[in-house]
């Protein structure tokens, strides 16, 4: 099973940077390693304020009870909470495919649909039909990487590429549920110790 973990990491005032420091690289090491296990799948920074300490994590474990085992295992859990959403598979989820060498930036959606009242069932099927293939002509132009489904009724999270936000907004507007739906875009930028930028990076 797959999550998205929201890693906010607070360190205690008065806190050495050597300490600090230490905790950071024994954090990436352990982090390699979970890697290589298969439970850390992708790292993201979201945006940022000022002395904000903030990580996107994608991670995959059994069930809840072995992702908090992964999670405390992590050197930064001493000064750090985590936000844990489960991710369920998405009948248009492109499967994981990734282009690796693609350059353009990531952007995590989340679309929350809200079907009009008075609708029929078969309008309904209609919209949902022509929005599964518009997800995969995306998938297949690189643009949809990941699709989940989140918690709630109604609600997907999406992994996107695109050249930059006003792509990305103008690829939402052409999904045929975009009249339904509310939608959250986050731009993430490069983790250091995201396992795809390893793998492009080399050893």
């Amino acid at each position: 099973m797959e999550y998205l973990v929201t890693m906010t990491t607070h360190v205690p005032d008065g806190t050495s940077a050597e300490a600090v420091a230490d905790v950071r690289d024994r954090e990436a090491a352990h982090t390699r390693e979970l890697a290589v296990q298969g439970h850390v799948l992708r790292l993201w920074r979201p945006p940022l304020q000022p002395g904000e300490w903030r990580t996107l994590g994608l991670f995959a474990a059994a069930d809840h009870g072995q992702l908090e085992k992964v999670l405390a295992s992590m050197p930064l859990r001493v000064w750090r909470t985590d936000e844990v959403t489960p991710l369920r598979p998405h009948p248009s989820d492109p499967g994981g495919s990734r282009d690796l060498t693609q350059a353009d930036p990531e952007f995590l959606a989340t679309f929350t649909v809200t079907v009009p009242p008075g609708t029929s069932g078969q309008a309904a099927a209609d919209a949902d039909a022509r929005e599964a293939q518009r997800a995969h002509e995306l998938a297949g132009q690189g643009h949809l990487k990941r699709l989940w489904v989140l918690p709630g009724q109604g609600r997907t999270l999406g992994l996107w590429r695109a050249r930059d936000l006003a792509q990305m907004q103008a690829i939402v507007t052409s999904l045929p549920l975009d009249p339904w739906m509310a939608t959250e875009i986050t731009p993430l930028t490069p983790h250091p110790s995201d396992p795809a930028g390893r793998q492009i990076a080399g050893p």
